[in-house]
């Protein structure tokens, strides 16, 4: 919107009428210019293709084919909700060593923390990040982990319901996703640590905010995935005498 509305001041202000204002005309000329120039990259075409051969990636800033002995990993991830507004998915490139894509390594995969390339943001495609799993999953093989659906799989949390007087909503979100990461590709220590988190907070008494989670949802959920990192049989301590 903003490249659309510098074009229409630059026009605007040249269909005023004027007393041949020199400088006018060169600040509407230029306004018109740089809004065009932007809207015109913002409208360029945007492909983002899965093939056999690899990726092929059109957007701004990438317009190659990606082959997949370029690729060591791809991830599905999703970043943690603010104020109980989920992000859409991304997805999540480490190249193969000595590649360069093209875009800097600006994150990080949420299972070993490789710097990654953030490559697409699914909420620009049409398709639904299960189809786009499904496709990956086809043709990347064992390059490609969907983060999001393991953390779903491993412990799903339906969205609690946000009203006054709730729990304050950044820390409840932080404790569910440490849990489902523990129970997704954790290992004894992480659940057991996930675990200890939980309790330490519940029994501590969770943050109440003005506006937050209903806590009665919260209390119920977190209950549950305390238990779901407690019944782990990894975590099954061996019986004392």
């Amino acid at each position: 919107m903003l490249p659309l509305v510098c074009v229409l001041a630059g026009v605007l202000l040249l269909a005023l009428p004027s007393e041949g204002s020199v400088l006018r005309t060169v600040v509407a000329v230029g306004v018109i210019v740089l809004g065009g120039v932007v809207l015109v990259r913002a409208l360029r075409p945007f492909t983002f293709g899965i093939g056999p051969d690899g990726l092929t990636v059109r957007r701004p800033g990438l317009r190659r084919q990606i082959s997949w002995a370029e690729v060591d990993a791809l991830v599905l991830d999703q970043s943690p909700p603010v104020d109980g507004r989920p992000f859409p998915p991304r997805l999540l490139l480490v190249p193969a060593r000595g590649v360069t894509v093209g875009l800097p390594t600006t994150a990080r995969l949420p299972v070993d923390r490789r710097p990654a390339v953030d490559l697409l943001d699914l909420g620009q495609v049409r398709e639904r990040p299960e189809e786009v799993a499904a496709a990956l999953t086809r043709f990347a093989g064992e390059r490609f982990l969907d983060a999001v659906g393991k953390r779903r799989a491993a412990f799903a949390v339906e969205d609690f319901t946000v009203g006054l007087r709730g729990y304050r909503m950044d820390q409840v979100d932080r404790l569910v996703r440490r849990g489902q990461e523990a129970l997704a590709w954790g290992g004894v220590p992480e659940r057991q640590a996930a675990r200890d988190k939980i309790e330490q907070a519940r029994a501590a008494g969770l943050t109440v905010a003005q506006r937050g989670y209903a806590q009665l949802e919260v209390d119920e959920a977190l209950g549950a995935l305390s238990d779901a990192l407690a019944d782990n049989p990894s975590t099954d301590r061996e019986p004392t005498t």
